[in-house]
Order: structure tokens, then C-alpha cells, then sequence
């Protein structure tokens, strides 16, 4: 008898972007003249820069010729694409991160979810509330969780970090000990992001309960205030306590080519039950090459294209064209007096739903009336109860078609 992984019995319902995609197919199936315009999921939309075509044009012909082609690449990624996110990304900030220190994979949603193999599952975890779902989806997978409550809608031996309206959507200090912290800044679903002051405050907590923090920096590209880090290495002593996961899906558009790399620093260190000193970098270094066998070449020149300086340019275009669309969609809220945050620091727009609406209900409705998509802000966790998460990725075409369905057909 093939006994399973009991612990995937313990996850409620569907992933949350695999149920919103099933009830936007069936009310497609329904109504077939439909314009239905989706600000759910957050994939981008705009094409590839330029630079990025051009080096995956040169790198694919290198492919075709016996002198110039290749088969396996380094398994932490190569040296070209390693040496030029250490100058473009932590030099440029004045942070000490080495080449031998990052490892490129196949994106941050990979990485955050594989990083929790090399922790032992008695490791007490704290999450943001709301957040991304891979973070606890995949703790809860591994067995370091209890069992779902669904009256409190959280799981049995996980610290949830309550971000609401109350403390201004951003997470506070655990009161009780924790191992693992999960920090995503920009936050998604809410948008938010922790300024170098707090993330000091974090840093220091997590050295006093030698804790790691696991920190998620896919949305940085998208900071706009001076006072938030665009890394977490821009606080004194972090290599001493975080993991940072970084990614080229929102940054340049490679939702579909995949790659995102994952910083993990040489003097990170993790402890034996018996209180021993050992090596995060060589067990994610092991970890990685024997279950990764690296990201394409041409995926990884065309990353590196976008660490040019005419591929910084060409992508901070595209960024800013997003954050225009996310203007505009607060801007159309405001107008009809919804309740929200976000749209400065990230594509994200975390609103309010009207009339203290459950988040499934208007989602329902938003479909119904105007044929738009978002995504219920109770799919990121109990605190996400009664939001409503807006995605910028999109046309401005079908975005100024959102504000406008929102305004006239939305009646609240």
C-alpha cells in the first residue's frame, strides 16, 4: 500500500489563483459575450523589452552553432548573471553581497517555497496576515503545521501576524518566540512596505531569538518612497539573519520565461538540536544542486541584458507605466468612495469591499455587474476578511475600461 503525505488533507479547498480561475471560466461558460477583464492575478502584460529580445535572439543562435552551444550550466547559476546582479542590485546600494553568495533559479515562488527543506520541522513559523499563500501552503505540506481551524480560518502552530487597519496594515513583533519569519515588503496583497526604521526593529529581533528572517523582495523595482529599503541588506547586520528572494517575473516581465535568484549569505547560520553552528549557504547549496539542474542560458543572458544600463531604463518604463495604471484605478475608487491602500509601492491595491461585504461576495458581484476580476482578500489569510486585492498589470486600454465600469456600473 502506497501511503501519502497526509499533511496536503490538512489544506482547505483549492490553491486560492486556481479557485478564482475556476469561477471566472464557469461565468465565462455562462455568459460567452462577456468582456471580462481580469485584475485578479498578477501577471504581467507588456512585452519584453527590447535589450531582452535582442540578447535572447544572440543567445539562442549561439545555440545553433557547435562552438558556442551548451548543455548543463552551473547549478547556482552562471558567473556572468551572478557578477552582474551583484553590481546592479547590491553594489549600486552600497550592500557587501558576493557572487558565490546568490543562486538563480527558476523564480522566487520556487525558492520561497523550497527554502523550508533545509529547516527542521519543529521550527515555529510567523506569517503576515494577510500574505502571499505559497509561504504557509507549503510549511503546512511539509508537516511543520497542525491542524486547520476553519471558525478562526488559521492553522494550529503557526504565528499569525495580524496586518490591519488598526497598525496600518504592517506587521508587528511577536510577542512569543518564533524561528522562521516570513516578511514579504512590498507586501503582497496590501501593497505595503516596511520603511528601514521598522525593518531595523526586525532585525534586531531576530538576532536576540536567532531567528531567520525569510525575506521576499519580488516588488522592490516598484518602491517609490526613500525611507523604504530596497533590499533588506540595507540594514545593519541582516546578512546575519535573512534570506532574500528576489525575482525578474514583475521586475522585467519574466512571468513566462522563469528566473528569480535567492541571496544566501556565507556567515547565515542555522543550529543542530544540540545547539551546533552550521552553514545555511552550504545546505541551500546542496539543496540546489541536487534538485535543480539550473535555469536556461538563454533565459540567464536575457536577465542579464536587464541588469544594463539600457535594460535598467527600458524595464523602469514598463514599471512606470504599471504604477500610472494603478493611479488610476485608485483614483477611480476614490471617486466612488471605496476604502483603500496601496498603489504607491506596489502594482497591488488593497481596497475595502463596501457595506462590510465577505471578500467571495464581491467578488462574485464585481463579476456579475461590471465583468471585472479580483482577488478576495480572505485567499491570503483571516486577517484578508472583507478586502479586496486590484492588480495594475494590465493595458491602460483595459484599465481605463476598469475605472469606468467601476464608476458607473458598481453602484454601492
Amino acid at each position: 500500500m502506497a501511503s501519502i503525505n497526509e499533511n496536503y488533507l490538512k489544506l482547505p479547498g483549492n490553491y486560492l489563483f486556481a479557485e478564482v480561475a475556476k469561477r471566472v471560466k464557469q461565468f465565462r461558460a455562462e455568459h460567452p459575450q462577456a468582456n471580462v477583464i481580469s485584475l485578479g492575478i498578477g501577471d504581467v502584460t507588456e512585452p519584453l523589452a527590447p535589450t531582452v529580445i535582442n540578447a535572447l535572439h544572440k543567445a539562442t543562435d549561439e545555440m545553433a552553432k557547435k562552438d558556442t552551444f551548451r548543455g548543463y550550466g552551473p547549478d547556482q547559476g552562471y558567473a556572468f548573471l551572478r557578477e552582474a546582479i551583484v553590481r546592479t542590485i547590491y553594489k549600486n546600494r552600497g550592500v557587501d553581497v558576493t557572487p558565490e553568495e546568490v543562486f538563480v533559479s527558476d523564480g522566487a515562488k520556487s525558492d520561497c517555497g523550497n527554502i523550508q527543506e533545509i529547516f527542521g520541522l519543529d521550527n515555529v513559523i510567523a506569517i503576515s496576515d494577510p500574505v502571499y499563500p505559497v509561504y504557509l501552503d507549503t510549511n503546512v505540506m511539509a508537516g511543520r503545521t497542525g491542524l486547520y481551524d476553519a471558525e478562526k480560518q488559521q492553522f494550529a502552530g503557526v504565528v499569525y501576524m495580524p496586518c490591519t487597519e488598526e497598525n496600518g496594515f504592517v506587521p508587528q513583533l511577536p510577542k512569543e518566540h518564533v524561528d522562521l519569519i516570513y516578511l514579504c515588503s512590498p507586501n503582497n496583497p496590501t501593497g505595503t512596505a516596511l520603511k528601514k526604521s521598522e525593518l531595523e526593529k526586525w532585525v534586531e529581533f531576530a538576532r536576540q531569538e536567532k531567528a531567520i528572517i525569510l525575506y521576499d523582495a519580488a516588488y522592490s523595482y516598484y518602491i517609490t518612497e526613500d525611507d523604504v529599503p530596497r533590499t533588506i541588506y540595507e540594514v545593519a547586520g541582516a546578512k546575519e539573519v535573512a534570506i532574500e528572494f528576489r525575482s525578474f517575473s514583475k521586475t522585467a516581465g519574466f512571468t513566462g520565461m522563469r528566473c528569480g535568484y535567492t541571496v544566501v549569505p556565507k556567515g547565515l547560520m542555522g543550529y543542530t538540536k544540540t545547539g551546533e553552528k552550521v552553514s545555511l549557504h552550504q545546505l541551500w547549496q546542496r539543496r540546489h544542486a541536487t534538485r535543480f539542474n539550473g535555469t536556461p542560458y538563454i533565459i540567464q543572458r536575457a536577465a542579464e541584458a536587464v541588469l544594463t544600463e539600457q535594460g535598467q531604463r527600458e524595464i523602469k518604463q514598463t514599471i512606470q507605466y504599471y504604477m500610472e495604471n494603478a493611479k488610476l484605478l485608485c483614483a477611480g475608487l476614490q471617486k466612488i468612495g471605496i476604502e483603500y491602500i496601496g498603489g504607491v509601492n506596489a502594482p497591488y491595491i488593497w481596497l475595502k469591499t463596501p457595506d462590510g461585504m465577505s471578500s467571495w461576495k464581491f467578488f462574485d458581484k464585481l463579476l456579475e455587474v461590471t465583468h471585472l476580476v479580483g482577488t478576495p482578500g480572505s485567499g491570503f489569510g483571516p486577517s484578508g476578511e472583507g478586502y479586496f486585492r486590484l492588480t495594475a498589470f494590465n493595458s491602460r486600454e483595459n484599465t481605463e475600461e476598469a475605472v469606468q465600469r467601476l464608476q458607473t456600473k458598481l453602484h454601492i
